[in-house]
């Protein structure tokens, strides 16, 4: 069966993340392992569609994995949410002769790959996104080092912090959902989190919190908001009004995209990217990686875009036993 694929795709689509180089480095060099071809095309959806491609070998991966970014470059593609535009993508499919596409990257990037597969084309997704939002699996690429940068970000902004007893706000990435701004704010000792899955009553959550720390001693306070739970400057402002507090407002925005990948990132990649290529050669399509209890298991795609990710109820616990008693 694994005879049957020659020649494989690889691209990176949607958001960057710190471990997507990471990540084709493995499939380019796991598919080699196994006497496969692979082709990478650059600038995801976009590129398929107009044949923007690179012949990848071992060499030309070399010395990539501690690299933050993509050699591939990512892009949104207006045109592939045509069918239109995914025929032609199926098209470049067939004319390179590509027996599977892996695509690295979030939901829309698996979005993509199942309408690819309707289009005859063999497809598997890693994923890859900070905000760590993917339901199927315990793991994203990108997390943990996105998480690693909003910490160290947010230690250097309490320095100051502490010195001038000020109140900070600091707004971390996530879209929609708050997974990085719960274990954010679990690492730094923060006064108070704010995250979209909980809404949040202003008075309980953020100025009772900021009270509490203040009658506990402390004289400076870290708040953490996703950026889904609102306008950091709108609640800096808010502080203001009520508390009387000059509040610092940071948002730490795409920073927490960049830098060299975490040992956890570069560790999780490859083992995905060689997973991938695993099941493409066993003849599979429309699968998801997932890491799930430690070990690599593959799910079909519909079946993970289906599932509903919740927060970590055992983390929002811990956070709101330490949060309102002080830095």
């Amino acid at each position: 069966m694994e005879n049957a694929v020659k020649r494989i795709g690889v691209l990176t689509s949607g958001g960057d993340a710190p471990g997507m180089n990471a990540a084709v480095r493995s499939v380019v060099r796991s598919a080699i392992y196994r006497g496969i071809e692979c082709i990478g095309i650059r600038r995801g959806y976009n590129g398929l569609i107009g044949g923007d491609i690179v012949r990848l070998d071992a060499d030309s991966v070399g010395h990539i994995i501690n690299r933050g970014g993509t050699i591939l470059y990512t892009a949104r593609s207006d045109e592939f949410r045509t069918l239109e535009g995914q025929k032609k993508a199926a098209a470049t499919c067939k004319l390179l002769g590509l027996d599977g596409i892996v695509a690295i990257g979030g939901d829309g990037t698996f979005r993509g790959l199942l309408e690819l597969s309707k289009q005859g084309i063999s497809v598997v997704g890693i994923p890859a996104t900070i905000d760590n939002d993917i339901v199927c699996t315990d793991y994203t690429i990108g997390y943990d080092t996105a998480a690693n940068t909003a910490v160290e970000a947010i230690d250097r902004l309490r320095d100051t912090m502490q010195s001038h007893e000020r109140c900070s706000v600091v707004e971390v990435m996530g879209r929609n959902a708050g997974h990085l701004a719960l274990y954010v704010g679990l690492a730094v000792g923060a006064t108070a989190v704010l995250v979209p899955e909980k809404g949040y009553d202003f008075d309980r959550d953020v100025v009772e919190k900021i009270r509490q720390a203040r009658l506990s001693g402390k004289t400076h306070y870290m708040i953490v908001v996703a950026e889904g739970a609102g306008s950091a400057l709108e609640i800096g402002d808010r502080i203001h009004n009520e508390l009387g507090l000059d509040p610092r407002v940071t948002i730490l925005g795409h920073i927490q995209r960049g830098g060299t990948p975490s040992a956890r990132d570069r560790v999780m990649a490859t083992r995905m990217g060689y997973h991938a290529v695993a099941v493409l050669a066993e003849g599979k399509t429309n699968r998801v990686i997932c890491a799930q209890a430690g070990n690599m298991v593959d799910i079909d795609i519909i079946k993970g875009l289906s599932m509903k990710k919740g927060l970590n109820e055992q983390q929002y616990e811990v956070l709101e036993a330490m949060t309102g008693i002080g830095g």
